[in-house]
């Protein structure tokens, strides 16, 4: 058998380098997961950013105030109002569920305004 510095490696060391290599990977795959996540938020916030025209003046709490610096703080966002569009966005997103519920409540509660109406004018074309 050659002299070869590598067989001469002991066990331990060879695990040890496995054990590194397959850190290594890891480590290589978490940032890879890092880079996609991070350019997903973006692509969602730029997303919520894009279409906002309509002002607001809010009132808000000083926990949520704290929160919507903290997105701006991590550069996440620019100001304040574009942490709070985003938030907004995804609570209303979140909510979706809600929403559909209501929108069908409000539709039924305008059937019946129309129903009213109808019967109102319809006596008063009686009255006359």
């Amino acid at each position: 058998m050659k002299n070869n510095p590598e067989n001469n490696t002991e066990p331990e060391e060879t695990e040890e380098k496995e054990r590194h290599n397959a850190l290594d990977e890891l480590g290589n795959q978490v940032e890879k997961f890092a880079v996609k996540t991070a350019e997903s938020i973006k692509k969602v916030i730029e997303k919520a950013l894009a279409s906002r025209n309509t002002v607001l003046t809010i009132r808000i709490n000083d926990e949520s105030n704290q929160k919507m610096n903290m997105l701006v703080d991590a550069a996440l966002f620019k100001s304040r109002s574009e942490s709070a569009a985003f938030l907004i966005q995804e609570g209303i997103r979140s909510r979706e569920d809600l929403f559909t519920k209501i929108q069908g409540k409000l539709q039924k509660m305008e059937k019946i305004k129309d129903e009213l109406r109808s019967i109102v004018s319809e006596e008063m074309d009686e009255a006359s």
